[in-house]
């Protein structure tokens, strides 16, 4: 049974010129729904005072300029705009596929995530190719996406010990959660797979990540021959 979201906004300090808009406890694509709701009426309707806001799982930061709003009116402003997402309409979601190399040098932890749920190899990649994911939100660098829907068969501990460098475009999992490094990065997840494609790419200004919040995501999985060719620009 899924959670809903609290049925009063939950606000909290955050810093000298940030409020916390909490609208649940847990990740839950409910939750994440009023999240998104927000972020799309925050975008038609801007808040005064609002300088930034960064949705998430769970919730909403709002960074505002003190000399333009206070933290009471900033609230009551917020609630109000909630008052009115009935009006809101969520633009539907893009789907995504993105192929994966599974296993070898690209996939390097994917026995250890096997063999932590006495699963083979092809099980594993046939149950995390199996869902379609909800890509909850965007961050820890430019273009990750944090996705929801990993089934529980697959949840497996991060690494013990991070990695100094993790590759472009390697699929992990962490826990209850799977995700996709969009640069180079360091990095502490269970690394079973890359995709050729660029989550993150400057040369597109109009458009530098692949993915946003609200899409749903398609993994499918290709062999050493194909992710050359994707890599290389070419069609699959």
């Amino acid at each position: 049974m899924g959670s809903v979201p609290y049925e009063k906004t939950t606000f909290r300090i955050a810093g000298d010129c940030g409020l916390l808009a909490e609208y649940g406890d847990t990740i839950d694509p409910v939750i994440n729904r009023k999240v998104r709701s927000m972020a799309v009426a925050m975008e038609c309707e801007p808040v005064k005072g609002v300088i930034e806001f960064i949705p998430t799982y769970r919730s909403i930061i709002f960074i505002y300029d003190p000399l333009k709003t206070t933290l009471e009116r900033l609230q009551d402003d917020i609630l109000s705009l909630e008052g009115r997402l009935s009006d809101i309409e969520i633009p539907p979601p893009d789907i995504v596929e993105v192929p994966v190399c599974y296993g070898g040098d690209l996939g390097p932890d994917i026995g250890t995530v096997a063999n932590a749920h006495g699963l083979t190899l092809d099980d594993v990649i046939k149950i995390h190719t199996e869902p379609t994911y909800l890509v909850y939100m965007i961050g820890f660098t430019p273009g990750y996406p944090f996705l929801g829907g990993l089934d529980e068969r697959l949840h497996t501990p991060r690494r013990e010990t991070p990695r100094m460098l993790v590759p472009a475009g390697s699929v992990g999992i962490a826990n209850a959660q799977t995700g996709i490094y969009s640069i180079d990065s360091p990095g502490g997840w269970q690394l079973i797979g890359r995709t050729p494609l660029k989550l993150f790419d400057l040369s597109k200004k109009d458009r530098p990540f692949l993915l946003k919040t609200g899409d749903l995501l398609k993994f499918k999985a290709i062999g050493q021959e194909a992710y050359q060719r994707l890599a290389k620009g070419g069609e699959a």
